[in-house]
């Protein structure tokens, strides 16, 4: 599983028109599952990213996690992640888990992120969105449960 995560101020998630999610201080993650991802890369990414140290603490240093300062994780479904543009101009999304596969491995990730103590709003998966943030810093981080990056 892959995920790009910004450390937001706000942000929003619309979709046909309406608001679906909407989030005060916390993490943005798009996510994107591979086909090779299972329950174990899901659990192993919500983990990751409810531990990532981006948050400041009282001198101004990067030390503390999303769980410490109490803030919200949102999850958006992205397949686009694992889109590959390395031949032509055209990227191949082979590499992205079919939306039966993936789907319920975003489920198990929030679910988990949840269990873990974490407040999450998700967008909708499938769904043509329109996401909308404030990047506190800037802070944006690339996770990858394979370790590519």
């Amino acid at each position: 599983m892959r995920a790009v995560i910004q450390r937001v101020s706000r942000a929003s998630v619309t979709a046909e028109g309406s608001e679906i999610a909407r989030m005060g201080a916390g993490l943005l993650a798009l996510v994107g599952v591979g086909r090779s991802d299972g329950e174990a890369q899901a659990r192993e990414l919500a983990r990751r990213m409810l531990q990532l140290r981006v948050f400041p603490d009282a001198e101004g240093r990067m030390n503390l996690c999303l769980l410490e300062v109490g803030g919200t994780l949102g999850v958006v479904s992205q397949f686009t992640l694992f889109g590959d543009a390395r031949h032509g101009r055209r990227p191949s999304y082979v590499a992205a888990a079919p939306g039966e596969h993936a789907e319920p491995l975003l489920e198990i990730l929030v679910e988990t992120a949840r269990e873990l103590g974490a407040p999450v709003v998700t967008g909708r998966f499938g769904a043509m969105m329109d996401v909308a943030l404030v990047n506190e810093g800037p802070v944006t981080i690339l996770l990858d449960t394979e370790k590519n990056f």
